[in-house]
C-alpha cells in the first residue's frame, strides 16, 4: 500500500511538473503577440470580440463592456475593417450576441460592418467558426488578459494570423479566480486541438468580406 501511495505521488509530480510547462510555454508563445495600446498593433481585417455574459437589465457585464468597447475603438482606429462579434445564443433567453451588436449599434459602428457569431459557446468554437464559416484568415482577439493567450494561442495553432488587443481597464469582480481556471482551460485546448474537435454547429458559410449577418441572432 505504501509503495501505490509514493508511486501515486510521484506521478502527481510529475503531473504537476508536466502541467506548469505546458502552461508556460503557451504563455511565451502567445504573450509577445498580446497588446495593451493602440499605436504597435498592425491592422487587421477582423477584430474578434468574445462574449462574456451580461446583466438582467440587458446591458452587457463589465467583463463584456470592456471587451466590446476595446473592439469599437479597434474599429473607429481604422486597425479592423470588421467586428465578429461571438457568443452564447444557445439557450431560451439567453443572448449574447444580440447585446453585444445592440451596444455596438449604439456606439456608432455600422450594421454592415458587424457581423455575429450565435454559436460561440466556447473560445474554442468561436475561433473554429471564425475560420470554417466565417472564412477568416487575419483577425485582432479582444478580451481580457487572463483570456488573450489562449485565445491567441488556438488560433495560432488553426493557422490563423492572429494578435491580441487587451480589454482590461480597472479591477473585474471573480478575475482571480477566472484567472486560475484559465490555467486548466489551456489543457482543454490543447486536447481539442490535439483531437480537431469540430463545435455542435459545423456547418455553413459565412463570409466575413460578403454581406453582414447583422440580423442573425435576434
Amino acid at each position: 500500500m505504501k509503495k501505490v501511495i509514493k508511486y501515486a505521488f510521484r506521478l502527481a509530480i510529475l503531473a504537476f511538473i508536466v502541467f506548469g510547462i505546458h502552461t508556460a510555454v503557451i504563455k511565451c508563445y502567445a504573450n509577445k503577440s498580446c497588446y495593451a495600446g493602440l499605436s504597435n498593433i498592425a491592422p487587421k481585417n477582423v477584430g474578434i470580440v468574445f462574449g462574456a455574459g451580461y446583466l438582467r437589465s440587458g446591458k452587457p457585464s463589465k467583463y463584456l463592456r470592456d471587451r466590446l468597447s476595446a473592439g469599437i475603438e479597434l474599429y473607429k482606429n481604422k486597425k479592423v475593417s470588421k467586428l465578429l462579434l461571438t457568443g452564447d445564443n444557445g439557450r431560451k433567453g439567453h443572448n449574447e450576441p444580440r447585446v453585444m451588436k445592440e451596444y455596438c449599434v449604439a456606439k456608432g459602428v455600422p450594421k454592415e460592418d458587424i457581423f455575429v457569431d450565435c454559436a460561440g459557446f466556447d473560445t474554442y468554437s468561436s475561433i473554429w467558426r471564425a475560420k470554417n464559416i466565417f472564412k477568416i484568415e487575419s483577425a485582432i482577439m479582444v478580451t481580457q488578459n487572463y483570456h488573450l493567450d489562449r485565445a491567441i494561442y488556438i488560433g495560432r495553432m488553426m493557422k490563423l494570423n492572429t494578435v491580441g488587443y487587451s480589454a482590461n481597464k480597472g479591477s473585474y469582480r471573480g478575475y482571480r479566480k477566472n484567472s486560475i481556471r484559465e490555467l486548466f482551460a489551456l489543457v482543454k485546448a490543447s486536447m481539442n486541438l490535439v483531437t480537431n474537435r469540430k463545435p455542435i454547429f459545423s456547418n455553413g458559410s459565412i463570409d466575413i468580406n460578403g454581406k453582414s449577418n447583422f440580423d442573425d441572432c435576434n
